[in-house]
């Protein structure tokens, strides 16, 4: 079924709760772990009251229209957004996924603001034993500024990493992907009419 719960972003036990009710428990044998789930919303919003998260899962009619955006179709049916809020304003998005490198996921962390504007792109798990220049600012930064109207290509509007030029794709598509799927689901007018989704009662 899908939920809504709400976390405070300085309460780490909860938060916790959160990262592991959505999988994204970090395995040991990672490569090189820089933010759990509950370390990239401190960063992301630390300014923020509250943090909520949306999971869901995608009826027919989103998988297409997705599917027709990024040219091709997405490995999961079932994406969780986060939603930064202080009172009634929100203050913004972050979506955490998983792409392919060469070998392994490489997990990230996209922050997006109220308008679907890209406000920081950060590597979470890098499992690859390779490539982990794609961490650097320098790279990361390209991402700033990104809209779901931008292409977000490697080697057309994102410079390749010398080295990491796998890994450098491989965030292009998964910040592009973030991008629609937000898009897609939350800002778009009508967003969610179709898609399965629920709501409760937001916990602090």
């Amino acid at each position: 079924m899908n939920m809504v719960r709400g976390i405070t972003v300085k309460h780490f036990s909860l938060a916790l709760a959160v990262s592991l009710w959505l999988g994204a428990s970090l395995p040991a044998q990672a490569a090189a772990t820089y933010f759990t789930t509950p370390q990239i919303l401190r960063e992301f919003f630390p300014s923020s009251k509250r943090v909520t998260f949306r999971k869901v899962r995608l009826g027919a009619p989103e998988l297409a229209a997705v599917q027709g955006r990024l040219g091709y179709k997405p490995a999961k049916s079932e994406y969780v957004v986060f939603i930064a809020t202080t009172g009634e304003r929100v203050d913004g998005y972050a979506i955490i996924d998983e792409e392919l490198g060469q070998h392994e996921q490489i997990t990230f962390a996209v922050k997006l603001s109220p308008k679907g504007v890209v406000e920081r792109q950060e590597v979470m798990v890098y499992r690859e034993s390779y490539g982990e220049e794609i961490t650097d600012s320098r790279f990361r930064r390209q991402f700033v500024g990104k809209t779901s109207k931008d292409e977000v290509r490697a080697g057309v509007d994102i410079d390749v990493v010398t080295g990491a030029t796998i890994s450098s794709r491989s965030m292009a598509i998964g910040v592009r992907r973030a991008l629609v799927l937000l898009d897609e689901l939350i800002l778009k007018p009508g967003a969610l009419s179709g898609a399965s989704t629920a709501a409760s009662s937001p916990k602090g």
